[in-house]
C-alpha cells in the first residue's frame, strides 16, 4: 500500500508502540485518526505530529466507545484500521482477580473484533482497505505466567487468519503482526525482571514500528518479529510437547517473579 494514500485509524495511539507508530506513519505520508482513552495525551500526541492527524477519545471496551470510534472513522474516511490497543497481565492465573483477566480479554481480543465488525461494511466499500491486528509472539507461543494475555493474542491470530480467508474475494486485506517483547511502559517491573532472568530479548518501540510500517508498504499478510522467537512459535505449532518440556525448566523462575520475589 502507498502510505500517502492511507487514512489510518490507529487505536492505542498514546501507548509506547502506538505513539512511535503514529510518528513513523505520519513521516511516511499517512494521515491518521488517533484513538485512545486519555484526551490529554491524545491532544499532546496530535500537537507533536502536526497537521495530518485527528483524534477521537473513547473506551473500546464499551459498546458506546466502539460506536463513537467507528462513526469518527467513517467521517474521517479511514481505509486502514490498525488494532493496536491492548492490555497485558503477568502472574499465575489462580492468583489473578477476574476483573483484571476480563480487562485483558476485552481490550486485546474483544475490542479489535468488535471494531472490525463495526467498520467492515465501510472498509469493503473502499477501493483499497487494510485491517492490521497487532498480536504477540505469545499468540503462537503461549507462555506460563501470561495465560489470559496468551489466550487473547492466540484468539486475535485466529481471528486475523479466518477473516483474511473470509475476505479473500474482496479488496480488504487482513494483516497479522506478532512482535516479541517490546520495551515499553506497559511492561511491569516484574515482567522486566523476568525478561532479564530468562535472558529474553526485547525490541524498542521504534524498531517494531519500523517493521510494521515496512510490512504495510510490502503488503505482507503475516509477520513474526524477532528470532529465535519466530522459530519457537513455528516449532510450537508442529511439536508443542517439545516446547512444554523446554519451558518446564523455566517454570520455577517464572513463578518466582510472578510472586514478586
Amino acid at each position: 500500500m502507498k502510505l500517502q494514500h492511507a487514512r489510518i485509524l490507529l487505536t492505542g495511539a498514546t501507548g509506547g508502540l502506538g505513539s512511535e507508530l503514529a510518528k513513523q506513519l505520519t513521516e511516511a505520508g499517512a494521515t491518521l485518526l488517533l484513538a485512545g482513552r486519555n484526551a490529554e495525551r491524545l491532544t499532546a500526541l496530535q500537537t507533536s505530529l502536526g497537521g495530518r492527524t485527528a483524534v477521537v477519545g473513547a473506551d473500546l471496551t464499551q459498546a458506546d466507545g466502539i460506536a463513537t470510534v467507528a462513526h469518527a472513522a467513517r467521517e474521517f474516511g479511514a481505509n486502514v484500521l490498525i488494532n493496536n490497543a491492548g492490555a497485558s497481565l503477568f502472574g499465575l492465573l489462580e492468583n489473578q482477580e477476574w476483573a483484571a483477566i476480563e480487562q485483558v480479554l476485552a481490550t486485546s481480543l474483544e475490542a479489535p473484533i468488535r471494531l472490525t465488525h463495526a467498520l467492515l461494511p465501510w472498509l469493503k466499500a473502499q477501493p483499497e482497505a487494510v485491517v492490521v491486528n497487532i498480536g504477540s509472539t505469545f499468540g503462537s507461543l503461549p507462555f506460563a505466567g501470561f495465560a489470559a494475555y496468551s489466550a487473547a493474542k492466540a484468539g486475535l491470530r485466529g481471528f486475523s487468519q479466518a477473516l483474511r480467508r473470509e475476505l479473500a474475494d474482496t479488496r480488504v486485506a487482513v494483516v497479522h503482526i506478532a512482535p516479541r517483547s517490546i520495551d515499553t511502559p506497559m511492561n511491569s517491573a516484574a515482567v522486566t525482571a523476568l525478561n532479564r532472568a530468562l535472558n529474553s530479548q526485547s525490541d524498542s518501540a521504534a524498531d517494531v514500528a519500523c517493521e510494521i510500517v515496512t510490512a504495510l508498504v510490502r503488503n505482507d499478510r503475516e509477520l513474526h518479529i524477532g528470532f529465535p522467537e519466530r522459530f519457537f512459535a513455528w516449532l510450537n505449532g508442529i511439536a508443542p510437547g517439545l516446547i512444554d518440556r523446554s519451558l518446564a525448566g523455566k517454570l520455577p523462575i517464572i513463578k518466582q517473579h510472578a510472586a514478586g520475589r
